[in-house]
């Protein structure tokens, strides 16, 4: 039985390279944790949803951004900014943009295994 794992996302379990972004998975324990990398001009819709056919994400996000700003952009109209240091929750049914020209950076907890992947 091992008592620690450690894990470090230079060195992750898995990468989704996209247009202006990547995002990298490490599983450890029973979680899957992803570490989002997105440079100013990315956009959900245009360079990861394009890519699989849709319009909006539906996966469900938790997480916490570490650098720079983002959107999440309700399917209802409603967009919220989400800036470094803040915790997030997004439901299903939004997009997101990078906001100014700062790389956006944030940790995923929830929905990372299902993000930018084909249903």
């Amino acid at each position: 039985m091992l008592d620690v794992i450690l894990k470090r996302f230079e060195t992750p379990d898995e990468t989704r390279v996209f247009p202006r972004g990547r995002f990298a998975l490490i599983r450890i324990g029973s979680m899957t944790i992803g570490h989002a990398a997105y440079e100013p001009g990315w956009c959900w819709s245009v360079d990861v949803g394009a890519a699989l056919g849709q319009t909006s994400c539906q996966v469900e996000h938790t997480g916490l951004v570490l650098s720079g700003s983002c959107t999440a952009a309700m399917d209802t109209g409603v967009v919220h900014i989400m800036k470094a240091g803040d915790l997030f929750y997004i439901a299903p049914g939004h997009d997101s943009w990078v906001v100014g020209n700062e790389p956006y950076i944030s940790l995923h907890f929830e929905g990372a295994e299902a993000y930018a992947q084909e249903k």
